[in-house]
This record gives C-alpha cells, structure tokens and sequence, in this order.
C-alpha cells in the first residue's frame, strides 16, 4: 500500500504522537508498504526536513507549508488548511496514488490531510490521541478558556462541518470551552472512514458524544529491536527490579514536564513522603524552570535530578536502574510511550488515573487512590515500606510485553487499512 500520513505534531518536538508515527512508519515500510509523512517543520540547506533525532524517518518525510516565527506549544505551526491543501497538490501531482490517508491530529496540516482524503476519494483512517478539551482546561489561563474554544471551534467548523454539538453537561464537558473542544473532537472523528484510538475507555466517550464511525482500539507499540537489544545487552533476568532493604526507592520520570503531565504536583508529593526517595526526570516543558524553583526551595536538590531532554538511548538505559516508571497525568485518556517502555524493559508503573488501568498489567503497577499530592505521597510510602512487591510487579510486567510489541500493534493497523481499500 502506499500510505499518506499527516500531521501537526511530529517534526522539532517530542512525544507519544511522533513516537507513534515514527514506530508505525518503520514497521510498515518493513512490510513492504510505502509510508510519506506530511507535516509541518523546517529543512536545511538541502531541503531536507529537520527536528527528528531519527534521522532514517526522515526519508519520505515532506515539510508543508509553515509559519517562520509562529509556534504551539513550542511545536511548528502550519500555515492555513486551504494553502497546505493547495500547495499539496501543486508540488505533489501524485497525490492521487496514495491508496490510504491516515491523520493523527486536528489542526492545520491535518485538516488539509482529512480535505484532500475527500476531495480526491481517498479512504481516510483518522487517529484520536487524546482529549483536547482537557489541553485547554489544563494549558490556556482562567480567563481565556472559552476564547481559546470557541475561536478553535469556529476555525475547525470552517473546514469540517459540525453537524454534532456538545452541550454543556456535568460529566466530562463541564464549561463552554470543554464542551467546544468535544463538539470540535466528534465531528472531526466523524469525518473520517474510520477512527483509532489507543485505548477502550477513549473510544467510548468518544461515542458517549457523538462519534458514529466505526472505533478501532489500536495501541501504541515498543520497537520489537529495542526489547530484543535489552534482552542481548542485559539479559532477561537482569530486567528484573530489586528494591534492597534501605534502599531509598528510584522513581523515573520520562515525558515533558509539562502542566498535563502535573510535573509540579508530583514534586509536591514527593516532599511530604516520609520514606527516602530519589527522583530522576528526562524531559524539556513548560514547567521546567518552575520545577527547579521547588526544588531548590524545598531543598531536594539531593533527591532530585532534572535531567532536561536527554537522546532515548540514553532514557531506556537510565530505566535499568530503577524502581518505577512515574505518569501522573489524569484525565487525558493518552497512552504514553512511557508505559509501554517501561513494561517492555520489566519496569513498574506508578500512576494515579483509573482509566489507566486498562493499559497497564493490574499486578505490575502501583495506582494512588486519587490524583492529589498526599493520595500520591501515601502510596508511595506504603510501596516503599514493601520492597518485595517492586520484584513481583517487575516479573509481572516482563510477562506482558509481547502484546505491546510494535509487531503486535501494526497487524491490527494493517488489518484496518486492508479493511477500508478492500472497500474502496
């Protein structure tokens, strides 16, 4: 097959999405089937597309058209649907050609990606990472959220019609912004063929508002080659954690340090625990200078170090020495690449959202009894009072990790994509 990908999230930033795209592109070109990314970014002197520390995924890769100065979140900004669509099919005129297009996101690039799928009837498979209505509730200041909402809506409507509208309820859409942001997430799951998520509990709010299409849980998925290079460099049984009697217990941190990840309650936890700790933590955000601050203030520098962003290579190598994998993140229905990582490499999980059980092995993981600091700090002292439970969940999560291998999840994709060509 031969497979356009879109989308706004991929290119100059890290995290779950690129990841995402990055380990199916390779393991569909493995198969045979021709992958070409669309998305925004910058080239070098060679035209060649920038910001991927994977520099074999950048073959294939075409940078659209994108704002010089203009950034979301740090991430490249496309310029409007209409010119992206437009400049598309001036420099691709083989556009045709592609069997398939999948889209990952909901903004520009994507936007022109899911239009060009119709106006060249092509099937068009979208994925749903995540609830947006929580970014905006999380991200965008008090008094700003039901500006930022509508105006996304409206700019969303004037290319996708929204013939679904969220009202206001008091589940998950709550405020106008929430219920803007709903309303934008349905209908531009209901224009595609079909829709994917990483997990159950997302698909079915999802429908719970209005969506459709037919859902499809597809997970995210490890490289089968890095499990493999663990296992030879290591050794199965060196995967196993063991916390020692007095040891101070290693928690791992591996994502932004960002207000969606709640970098900054997590530290506040970790100041009221009562058992010694010490905390690691690779990654870049928004919160990062404020998460110096408190520590210095609290004088933890001796228990906590902030790495910054650090290449994976490195980040899978620091998780051997460790304890458990932190993802604090509530209400955002993702699925990191954390996780998964961290089951993949025999490492337990510590996490505070229910809909996470899903996604994690029930006897390999620590959940708190709710998201505050003190629910997590409790948790956290009781698992480090029972050092034996560390080398029980570590061999419970090692005897999970086939099913999310990457070679796991892309028959599942391939089995959606052959679905919707076979009807095309």
């Amino acid at each position: 097959m031969n497979i356009a990908v879109f989308s706004d999230v991929f290119l100059e930033v890290p995290g779950g999405i690129p990841s995402s795209i990055t380990a199916q592109k390779k393991s569909l070109e493995e198969l045979g089937h021709k992958v070409t990314i669309f998305a925004p970014g910058f080239t070098n002197n060679n035209g060649e597309a920038t910001g991927l520390a994977d520099k074999s995924v950048l073959r294939d890769v075409v940078v659209v058209p994108t704002h010089k100065h203009l950034r979301l979140n740090g991430a490249p900004l496309a310029k409007a649907p209409e010119v992206v669509e437009r400049w598309i099919i001036e420099n691709y005129p083989v556009f045709s050609s592609f069997d398939l297009i999948h889209v990952h996101y909901e903004a520009s690039c994507s936007l022109a990606g899911a239009r060009l799928a119709r106006k060249f009837k092509i099937p068009l498979v979208q994925t749903m990472h995540g609830r947006e209505d929580m970014a905006i509730a999380v991200n965008v200041p008090h008094p700003f959220k039901t500006i930022a909402g509508s105006v996304l809506n409206f700019l969303h409507s004037k290319y996708i019609p929204h013939k679904v509208v969220v009202k206001r309820d008091h589940e998950l859409a709550p405020t106008v912004a929430r219920a803007k942001m709903w309303t934008l997430m349905v209908n531009h799951a209901n224009f595609a063929d079909m829709v994917l998520t990483p997990s159950e509990h997302f698909a079915e709010k999802l429908k719970h508002y209005g969506v459709s299409k037919p859902i499809t849980v597809v997970s995210n998925g490890v490289a089968d080659e890095m499990v493999k290079e663990f296992d030879k460099k290591v050794g199965r049984e060196a995967l196993i954690r063991n916390k020692k009697p007095g040891e101070p217990l290693k928690l791992f941190w591996n994502s932004r340090l960002s207000q969606e990840k709640r970098i900054m309650p997590f530290l506040e936890a970790l100041s009221m625990m009562k058992e010694p700790f010490f905390f690691s933590a690779c990654g870049d955000g928004n919160e990062f200078k404020n998460a110096q601050k408190f520590i210095a203030r609290n004088n933890m520098t001796k228990e906590v170090k902030l790495y910054g962003r650090v290449p994976h290579e490195e980040v899978l190598d620091k998780m051997l020495d460790q304890h458990l994998s932190v993802t604090v993140s509530y209400g955002f229905d993702t699925q990191g690449l954390t996780l998964l990582e961290a089951e993949a490499v025999g490492l337990p999980v510590f996490f505070c959202d229910p809909d996470m059980k899903e996604v994690v092995p029930a006897k390999g993981a620590v959940m708190s009894d709710g998201p505050d600091p003190v629910d997590m700090s409790k948790a956290l002292d009781e698992i480090a009072r029972e050092p034996e439970r560390i080398e029980m969940m570590s061999k419970e999560m090692l005897k999970h990790r086939e099913e999310i291998l990457q070679s796991t999840q892309i028959k599942k994709l391939v089995m959606v994509y052959k679905e919707l060509t076979d009807k095309a």
